[in-house]
């Protein structure tokens, strides 16, 4: 049922966001404790403010109300991905490199299921990450399909 509402609502967002000239990052329906949330993210060049959340949050509230794809109540947010920006697609991985990055792996690779380290390129749909053990950097060499989780990482 999630899955189907977050590409319903993927459907109805792209329009507006076109139309805007923003980026679609990511849909999630989720619920917490007794409610459930429909979260939208979007994004651009030098990121996005709150009138730019509000034009879409509107526009995109009516064409919810006119199509009613979700059953249950819920509360709409549509939102900056924030610092730690989720990466979905071959894209963001592209656009991404040389950034610091955090990514969760299906299967381990190398004896390990979590990488963080510097995106050093993203080729033939396969993710290179430079990271350190104690005081080594190593390299691993992720293949798209075997990432179950990918977002910017912040280092201090």
């Amino acid at each position: 049922m999630a899955q189907n509402v977050t590409k319903q609502t993927e459907t109805l967002v792209k329009p507006i966001l076109d139309e805007l000239q923003l980026e679609l990052v990511d849909v999630v329906f989720e619920k917490e404790g007794q409610n459930w949330f429909l979260r939208v993210y979007i994004d651009k060049e030098n990121g996005v403010d709150i009138e730019e959340c509000g034009q879409v949050s509107e526009k995109l509230s009516e064409k919810l109300d006119e199509t009613d794809p979700i059953e249950q109540a819920y509360f709409l947010e549509v939102s900056s991905p924030g610092v730690e920006r989720p990466l979905k697609k071959e894209e963001d991985f592209q656009k991404y490199t040389g950034e610091n990055v955090y990514v969760k792996v299906y299967e381990p690779i190398d004896g390990e299921k979590e990488f963080t380290g510097e995106l050093v390129e993203f080729t033939d749909g396969t993710a290179k990450i430079a990271y350190k053990v104690k005081t080594k950097t190593k390299e691993v060499e992720i293949p798209f399909n075997k990432i179950a989780k990918a977002h910017l990482a912040v280092t201090f």
